[in-house]
């Protein structure tokens, strides 16, 4: 079993505004040190991209306004399989991208929806754009379950509660 992560956000301004600067310049050699941390297995890429492929088109959960039009056509978003809880937490809490976790205020609108959900899915799939939203979607009107959770409330692959320890 791999764990499937999806993130998602939603810039306060257009993606090209200046406000956002800083994550444009920060966001490559982000994915440049989670790809290169330990238990990271891969990710998804998107609709543009050769290397690497997306899983899938790329979908947005129903947190993305169609009324009135998003500002532009990009919300950030991250989809990745891990080969445990510890490492995806390790990663995301630590080094290049906690320093970007704690701009994210400046760049990304604080709604009502979680920013991540994580699900285990078998090691011969991949998960795709639709599921992680559909994933998102579910912890955000459920709560955490077995089969979408956070690293606050975590379940270990036989659906059992565990506390990640990075």
């Amino acid at each position: 079993m791999h764990l499937a992560l999806y993130t998602f956000g939603q810039f306060i301004r257009p993606a090209e505004a200046a406000q956002n600067d800083g994550f444009h310049a920060i966001n490559d050699a982000v994915l440049r040190a989670i790809e290169a941390a330990p238990g990271f297995v891969a990710r998804s890429g998107y609709d543009d991209d050769e290397n690497p492929k997306s899983w899938g088109f790329q979908t947005y959960p129903r947190f993305r306004p169609s009324h009135p039009p998003p500002i532009d056509d990009w919300a950030p978003s991250t989809l990745s399989l891990w080969r445990d809880i510890n490492s995806a937490q390790k990663a995301t809490y630590s080094g290049l991208h906690l320093r970007a976790l704690k701009q994210g205020r400046k760049w990304f609108q604080q709604g009502d929806w979680p920013g991540l959900v994580m699900w285990w899915i078998h090691s011969d799939r991949l998960p795709n754009w639709t599921e992680g939203s559909a994933k998102l979607e579910a912890l955000h009107d459920h709560g955490p379950t077995p089969a979408a959770f956070t690293f606050t409330t975590a379940f270990d692959a036989t659906g059992a509660p565990i506390t990640p320890n990075p």
